[in-house]
């Protein structure tokens, strides 16, 4: 059950970026994208859908993963970007799926001096 806990709370800060537990979307209901065009993404992520809804101006999936794991994740409308999610893993549950590398930011470096006009 720890385990189950720790990882639900690992998958939301990798997704998400920030640990909330209340997350409002606030996109112009004329920019949302259509909830069939969410099904179809999640669908290909091997997801199979169980409803979308709205809520707190955001899409609220809910879903059974291959391993037949219950995920529970909100997404912005307007650009489908996952805002939460929730993973209630099994006994068997593999985390492999949602715990990966997390992407570092590019880092700018200034660029190296050059030799051409530098007087020594």
């Amino acid at each position: 059950m720890f385990l189950a806990r720790t990882c639900m709370v690992l998958s939301a800060l990798v997704f998400s970026g920030v640990a909330s537990a209340e997350v409002n979307c606030t996109d112009p209901i004329g920019d949302w994208k259509p909830r069939e065009q969410l099904q179809r993404e999640a669908e290909q992520r091997g997801w199979i859908v169980q409803r979308i809804k709205i809520d707190d101006g955001c899409y609220e999936l809910r879903a059974i993963d291959r391993n037949g794991n219950k995920i529970k994740a909100k997404y912005s409308p307007a650009s489908l970007r996952m805002r939460s999610l929730a993973v209630n893993f099994g006994n068997d549950g593999d985390t492999s799926d949602y715990l990966g590398p997390v992407p570092l930011a590019p880092v700018s470096r200034p660029a190296s001096p050059t030799s051409q006009g530098e007087k020594k």
